[in-house]
Parts: C-alpha cells; structure tokens; sequence
C-alpha cells in the first residue's frame, strides 16, 4: 500500500501527461511499447540464442568432409544466410516503427490544430487561453513521437549494424578450402 501511495503523485502526472496529449499519444505509446519489446527480444536473441546457434553451424560445417567444392560453397551460403536470417528477424519490422512514430506524432499534430481551428470557430475569436489545449494537444505528441524514433533509431542501428558484424563473423569462421 506504501508503494502505490510513493508512486501516486508520478502516476498522475503521467495520467496528466497522457490527457494533454491527446488520443494519438496512447496510439504512440503503444507503438512505442511494441517496437521496445522487439528490441529487447532482439537483444536477448544476440546474448543467449545467437552464439548457440553459431556453435551449431560451425558443428555441421566442420562435419563435412570436403570443403572446396560448388557444392560446399553453396551449403556455406545457406548455412551463412540461415543464421542471418535468425539473426535479422524483426529488424526491418523495428525500423517501421522508427518510422511509423513521427508520422504519428505529426498526426497528433494535425488533430491538435483542428481541435485549435474549432475553438476558434465556436468562439469566435483568437483568444489564446481557449486555444491553449489545443495548441498543447498539437505540440506534445509531435514530441512524444520524435523521442521514441529517436530512442528506437539508436537500438535499430546497434542491433543492424550487430547482425551485420556477426554474419560476417560466421562467414570469416567458416573456411573454405581452395
């Protein structure tokens, strides 16, 4: 009970955070959410999963008995490509929600200003104190979702640019014979 009662005030303000934002800022929240459990998976992959399946490869490469013909050039490429393929998994669907993030946040935009627009037209004048919200629903969302992009920009290029070091990794480890 302590623990919600210590947590109470930082709860409100983002309940508050989220009521100034507008609807769309629950939709950026969500993405923002989804793309940051891909990359935690992506990450865990790359610590536990990935070196036991380079092990793997480098078990069923070694087994082979001749490694210099078309044939052992070809299951290296497809050994190689596998664990890329593993490797890669969810990295192009990380980068669209990269995307997908500002183009909400300019939604977020769009519906602020409308809501700014009716005011105006209910009103009937410019008076700055009736369009506060609606300027302030226009302005945070652009900024919520600029922030997750750039969060998500940052960890999408780590883990591409990981993944391309480690299929050349593999590559270099896994020897041919001329």
């Amino acid at each position: 009970m302590e623990l919600i009662l210590y947590y109470l005030p930082a709860l409100e303000t983002i309940r508050n955070f989220f009521e100034l934002g507008g609807q769309v800022l629950f939709v950026i929240a969500l993405l923002t959410l989804f793309m940051w459990t891909l990359i935690v998976e992506r990450l865990i992959y790359m610590r536990r999963s990935h070196p036991i399946m380079v092990k793997a490869a480098k078990q069923l490469w070694e087994a082979r008995s001749e490694h210099s013909s078309w044939n052992a050039h070809q299951i290296r490429y497809r050994i190689i490509s596998q664990v890329s393929f593993y490797l890669e998994r969810n990295c192009a669907l990380i980068q669209t929600c990269v995307a997908l993030c500002p183009l909400l946040g300019l939604l977020g935009t769009v519906t602020g200003m409308i809501e700014v627009f009716e005011v105006m037209a209910i009103s009937g004048s410019g008076n700055p104190r009736s369009m506060a919200s609606g300027v302030a629903k226009a302005t945070v969302p652009t900024m919520a979702g600029m922030v997750a992009a750039l969060s998500g920009v940052a960890m999408g290029t780590y883990i591409t640019r990981a993944a391309q070091r480690e299929r050349e990794l593999l590559a270099d480890e896994l020897l041919l014979e001329d």
